[in-house]
């Protein structure tokens, strides 16, 4: 059997892809909130297709951030390329669905229910379709106890992040939020890691694939890139109510201006009346 080390680099690949989740989270927590404010069909589509592409994009830089230290001892590690990118998809594709079951559902709690299981599953396949892609000199096996809790673990916890979505509309609410579901995933992922075992066959054959630093190295810094992007203009852009707000201060400032100009006016013609010229009296006879 290979010795595993899951944090080759130290603590920096799992406080890295920590804060991945978190951003991936808040980013897609914060684009369901304003869906569900929306006024309009496609502002809704809209918001709700950042939402997935967010959480989909975090999760995913999560995990291949943090595979980043994953090391065998015995073997070199390379990466499928279509499975990779299929996996990316994949998430994006599935948790998709759930935040769109979210979304337009009509009943909250059986919408709840069902886009938190299509979005956990939607994470766990994107772990384990990302581990199958995986090529190294030997074989990888699985304990199935650990598969089970990882996959309950992302299930309960991408309910919770739409339970939050839901009801939770303050920023330092959704913060907190996106910190428990960045913890909740990343906790998927390891506990998916620790039900891994790898039996080592050396062999002298070039592995087929690309390394991590080839390919999934540059790909997760586009993806990061995206998503702190993404997060500054979502941070920036205006809520409903504040839209709302500015619109009714906007039409009280009008209001006001169209009063004064009115009451000026008033004035102005009082004035001339005032000064008008008086007609002198015919003299006594």
């Amino acid at each position: 059997m290979g010795h595993l080390d899951h944090a080759a680099y130290g603590w920096l690949t799992p406080v890295l892809s920590y804060v991945m989740a978190c951003i991936g989270a808040a980013l897609g927590l914060r684009c369901t909130v304003c869906a569900l404010a929306a006024t309009t069909g496609s502002s809704r589509r809209n918001w709700l297709l950042t939402a997935a592409s967010a959480i989909g994009t975090g999760i995913w830089t999560m995990h291949f951030v943090a595979m980043l230290g994953f090391d065998v001892t015995g073997t070199e590690i390379h990466y499928n390329v279509p499975l990779t990118v299929l996996s990316l998809l994949g998430a994006m594709l599935v948790v998709g669905a759930g935040v769109f079951a979210v979304g337009y559902g009509r009943a909250r709690g059986r919408s709840l229910v069902l886009g938190g299981l299509t979005t956990g599953l939607g994470v766990a396949s994107m772990h384990y379709l990302g581990m199958a892609a995986l090529r190294l000199h030997g074989s990888v096996s699985y304990d199935p106890l650990m598969v089970g809790l990882s996959v309950v673990i992302a299930v309960v916890a991408a309910t919770a992040a739409l339970w939050a979505a839901l009801n939770i509309k303050s920023p330092v609410a959704v913060t907190v939020a996106s910190l428990v579901m960045g913890a909740a995933v990343s906790s998927m992922h390891y506990t998916g890691m620790l039900a891994v075992a790898v039996r080592v066959v050396p062999s002298e054959q070039a592995l087929p694939g690309a390394t991590a630093m080839q390919f999934i190295f540059p790909l997760a810094v586009g993806l990061g890139s995206y998503l702190f992007i993404t997060s500054a203009f979502v941070a920036l852009s205006p809520t409903a109510d504040e839209r709302a707000a500015s619109a009714s201060a906007s039409a009280s400032a009008s209001a006001s201006a169209s009063a004064s100009a009115s009451a000026s006016a008033a004035r102005h013609l009082g004035g001339g009346q005032a000064a008008a010229p008086v007609a002198p009296s015919a003299p006594a006879r």
